[in-house]
Parts: structure tokens; C-alpha cells; sequence
């Protein structure tokens, strides 16, 4: 009997949070941990200097952004702060056949269209402390001025009231401490999966 006809669909796993709330840190250890493969979204969104093509992003214009959203390649889309981002379709679907796990670190809106169109997707939401330390790790960024950070802010809560209002994600995890959040997100994944994983440590 052929392998490929009998290999058992891998999830697909999404990762989502507000700006600032420590998913990519927490997205990338879980994606070591159970060995995922990582989707790397396209996006609109200008080069700087620290990103890496096909690592962090791979960068494209707007109309080929829109050719591919039009010919049904991207597995979800959004606009965030004027630039468009969206999942490539065929590497996800392709992972997924051979029984890999395929994680998505996309925005709620992106959620809510994966899983309409993938409902055995599990989604896993970041939620800060509170929202006065989702405001603080902002600004200590320091990457932008007030009035930016302060409408990063304010699309993070409308971020946060949409996840809890929407019913797409399986999961909510507070992180106020990185291992511990790890921890728990590596251990609801495996349960998802059916398997025993050791916690990983975040320092190491």
C-alpha cells in the first residue's frame, strides 16, 4: 500500500497574540519543541535591515500580493497598519500531507478564515498580564513614538475583544512568565497530538 495515500493529515496550528505580547518568542520555541514546520507569510510590508527573506517574511509588491490572493494561493489574508500580509496556501497544504505539523503565527482575522476553511485547525491565543504591561512592553520597545505606540495599543485591544468574541481559538494562555507560557502551550499542543513532550527550557 502506498505511504503517501495512508499518512494521517498533520495539524495545522495557529499561534495568535497583540503586538508586543511575546508570541514569535513563544510561536518559536513551541515550533522547536514539537518539530513544526514554520509558515512564513508574504507580505506588502517594506524590508528593513534586520529581516531575513524566506526566514522572517517573504516580501512581495501589492499586485503580486493581490495575484495571489485572487488566484486563491494564500490561505488567509489581512491589512495591518497598511500593509498586507497573508499565508501561502501551497507550502502549508503540502506540509500537511506528509503528516507534518504546520504553524501559523497570523493576526485574528487570519485565524478566523483558516479556520473556517481548515476547521480542524487548532488556534492558541497569547493574552497579556493585563493591558497596562501590554502598553508598558510597547513602549520599552522602543521603536516608534507615543502616538504609534498608542495606536498599536488600541488595535491590540480590539485584537483582544475580537479573539475572545470570535469562538476560533481552542486556547487561551496569559504570558506573565515566558517559561511558563512555553510550557503551557508545548503541553496543549501534545495533547492535541496525542503525544508525551518534555518542557522546553526557554533559556537554553
Amino acid at each position: 500500500m502506498d505511504d503517501a495515500a495512508t499518512t494521517k493529515p498533520g495539524l495545522l496550528l495557529i499561534i495568535s497574540g497583540p503586538s508586543g505580547v511575546g508570541k514569535t518568542t513563544i510561536a518559536h520555541h513551541v515550533e522547536r519543541a514539537i518539530d513544526a514546520v514554520f509558515s512564513v507569510s508574504v507580505t506588502t510590508r517594506p524590508k528593513t535591515d534586520d529581516d531575513v527573506e524566506g526566514r522572517d517574511y517573504h516580501f512581495i509588491d501589492r499586485t503580486e500580493f493581490e495575484r495571489r490572493r485572487d488566484a486563491g494561493d494564500l490561505l488567509e489574508w489581512a491589512e495591518v497598519h497598511g500593509n498586507w500580509y497573508g499565508t501561502p496556501r501551497h507550502p502549508v497544504e503540502a506540509a500537511s500531507a506528509q503528516g507534518k505539523t504546520v504553524l501559523l503565527e497570523i493576526d485574528v482575522a487570519g485565524a478566523i478564515q483558516v479556520k473556517t476553511n481548515k476547521p480542524g485547525a487548532f488556534a492558541v491565543f497569547v493574552d497579556p498580564p493585563s493591558e497596562e504591561e501590554l502598553l508598558n512592553r510597547l513602549r520599552r520597545r522602543a521603536r516608534e513614538d507615543e502616538s504609534v505606540i498608542q495606536r498599536r495599543f488600541q488595535k491590540a485591544q480590539a485584537e483582544i475583544e475580537r479573539a475572545r468574541a470570535c469562538g476560533a481559538y481552542d486556547a487561551f494562555i496569559v504570558n506573565d512568565d515566558l517559561q511558563r507560557a512555553v510550557d503551557e502551550a508545548v503541553t496543549l499542543v501534545a495533547r492535541r497530538l496525542g503525544r508525551d513532550l518534555p518542557p522546553p527550557n526557554v533559556a537554553g
